[in-house]
Formats: C-alpha cells, sequence, structure tokens
C-alpha cells in the first residue's frame, strides 16, 4: 500500500504488544503509535529510568483526553541473558497471550567489547538476546495468536545484512574484529533467525508469524552514539550532519516496523521503505540479499544460538487455546 503511515494503524484494544529498546528512536516512535491507537505496549529496556521518562513524554503528548493505551515499563537487557530469562519470565506471567513482539533494539557499529555471557556485543544484543527473548516468550505469542488472526514476531534488520557475512568458526570474533563487518553480521542473523523461525512455526502448525523488517536510514540517536563511541576525530559531527543530510525522520524510519505489526503481511516477508535504494519512503513488502533466504547457514545459526544460549524453542508444547 502506498503512503501507509501510523494514522493506517488500527485500533489496538485488548491488544498487548512487546517492544525491545522502547524508550528511544524507531521503539520509541512505534511504542507511542502502539499506545495511542489503544495498545498495552510493554516497553523492555535496559534503563528502566529512561524507559520511564520515555513513557512520561508520551503519555505527556497525549494531551488532556488521556492515552488509549497502557504503558508498562520492564527491566530487560539483551546483553544479560538473566535478565533476558526474568524479563520473560515475569511479563508472561503478567501477559499469558502476546499478540507482537518487536525485537527492534540493537548497537551499531561499535568497539569489541562482550555481553555479560561472553558473546561479542553486536552479535549478542541484536541477534542471541533476542533469540532468547522470543523462545522464551513463544509460548504467550502462541496463545494469543488464531488461524484466522496469528500473532507476529517482528525482528528489526539494516540494509547492511548485505555486508554480512556467516563465519561460524570466528562467530563472536575472536580471532578478529571489524566493527561494521560485526554490525552487517548480526543484521543478517537477525534476517536468518526471521526466516528460519518462520519455517519452524509454520512446520508445528503455531497461529505466529514471523516478519522481518528495516527502517531505511533514519536519523536517530544509534547513529550518534556510533559516532561518540568511535575514535576517529570528528565521528560524532560527521553522523549528525549524515542524519541531517540523508536521514528521514525516526517517525517515518519506525513505519515499516508498525506495518511489519499490523498490515497484511505473510510470515516471512521483509518490509523496507520504498523510496530510492530503500533508504526513505513509506512501508512495503521487499526482497533481501540472497544470502539471508540461504537455508543451510539459518539452520548452523539457530543450533549454534540454541547451544550459545541454552535457550530451546518450545513448539511442541507452546499450543494455542482449542476453539
Amino acid at each position: 500500500m502506498s503512503n501507509w503511515t501510523a494514522d493506517d494503524v488500527p485500533q489496538l484494544d485488548d491488544t498487548v504488544v512487546v517492544v525491545t529498546g522502547a524508550n528511544s528512536g524507531l521503539g520509541f516512535e512505534a511504542t507511542e503509535t502502539f499506545a495511542r491507537k489503544g495498545a498495552t505496549v510493554v516497553m523492555a529496556c535496559r534503563s528502566t529510568d529512561r524507559a520511564e521518562d520515555a513513557a512520561a513524554e508520551i503519555r505527556g503528548s497525549a494531551g488532556s483526553n488521556g492515552l488509549d493505551g497502557t504503558l508498562d515499563v520492564r527491566a530487560c537487557d539483551l546483553a544479560d541473558l538473566d535478565s533476558v530469562a526474568l524479563f520473560a519470565e515475569s511479563t508472561r506471567e503478567a501477559y499469558p497471550e502476546i499478540d507482537v513482539l518487536c525485537n527492534n533494539a540493537g548497537v551499531m557499529a561499535i568497539p569489541r567489547r562482550e555481553t555479560q555471557d561472553g558473546f561479542e556485543m553486536q552479535l549478542g544484543v541484536n541477534h542471541m538476546g533476542h533469540f532468547a527473548l522470543t523462545g522464551q516468550l513463544l509460548p504467550a505469542l502462541a496463545a494469543a495468536g488464531s488461524r484466522s488472526d496469528p500473532a507476529r514476531v517482528v525482528t528489526q534488520s539494516s540494509g547492511a545484512h548485505e555486508t554480512g557475512e556467516m563465519d561460524f568458526d570466528d562467530l563472536h570474533w575472536e580471532a578478529s574484529y571489524s566493527k561494521w563487518a560485526a554490525y552487517g553480521r548480526s543484521k543478517l542473523s537477525n534476517l536468518l533467525f526471521a526466516y528460519e523461525l518462520d519455517r519452524r512455526l509454520d512446520d508445528h502448525g503455531l497461529p505466529v508469524e514471523s516478519v522481518a523488517c528495516h527502517p531505511g536510514y533514519a536519523a536517530t540517536n544509534l547513529q550518534l552514539r556510533t559516532g561518540a563511541e568511535s575514535s576517529l576525530p570528528f565521528a560524532e559531527y560527521g553522523m549528525k550532519l549524515a542524519n541531517k543530510l540523508f536521514g528521514q525522520s525516526a517517525a517515518q524510519g519506525a513505519l515499516p516496523m508498525l506495518y511489519a505489526a499490523v498490515a497484511d503481511v505473510a510470515g516471512g516477508d521483509y518490509v523496507g521503505p520504498d523510496g530510492f535504494q530503500n533508504m526513505r519512503g513509506y512501508p512495503s513488502v521487499q526482497r533481501s540479499n540472497n544470502a539471508s533466504y540461504d537455508e543451510t547457514d539459518a539452520e548452523r545459526l539457530w543450533e549454534r544460538s540454541v547451544a550459545d544460549t541454552g535457550v530451546e524453542f518450545p513448539f511442541e508444547t507452546a499450543t494455542p487455546p482449542t476453539p
């Protein structure tokens, strides 16, 4: 659909949406829209202080009429699998049925460091943390879905996936490290995971769809943090300038994620901006690169992710309620 905007998001009363990285950038914009349309939005954020500030801003922007939906701030540090597990357990208890999970949070092109569990940080946060979170929320997603209206898992990737290469002998960049190559691998991993997840959901007959998206070039704090952590002089200034010259707004960049979450898309679809080089514009279904559809790599990544995180997806037991 051309020129689809946040105004086209349907009313979402009685809908539960989980958004990682909900306190800033694309996650903030999506959270505001979901809540404005009546959803209960679980804001899964590393810093609850920043998330509470963001929630207050969203409530304040609603004005005198108030907010149709509900905002629930909960701690979830994707760089710490114990934090992910605690978040997933408490969220399942509070919300036995979850309609949409937006795997949105991420880090980009940072100097090499490791997560609490010893993963390279970009792969650990962007992929491994979300892999573990999705697996642990799967029962609640399956419980919410139906054949006619399946639940959705939306995984945020990037055009940078086209630069990504999988190396399962050095998946976590212990032998060598390039921050941009590592970012590309993490974003390619997002797509390999999203498509493999959809295949496995379909194989097990679960009423859940897995959809991927990317924002194009959206001007957010992600680029500014990348610049701030760079060792190059004027890198932060360069990122600010690039955002101003080339970036579309964070609100526009959030549209593919919103579209993937609520519009008429199919499991395994990839949604991004429809404009010049898919860097800006309105959401449309498109195709990612050939490497992202490599089922052998997808299976290898899945097996490695299970081994590294210790999270097995309960496909056989995550059954929907009997009609």
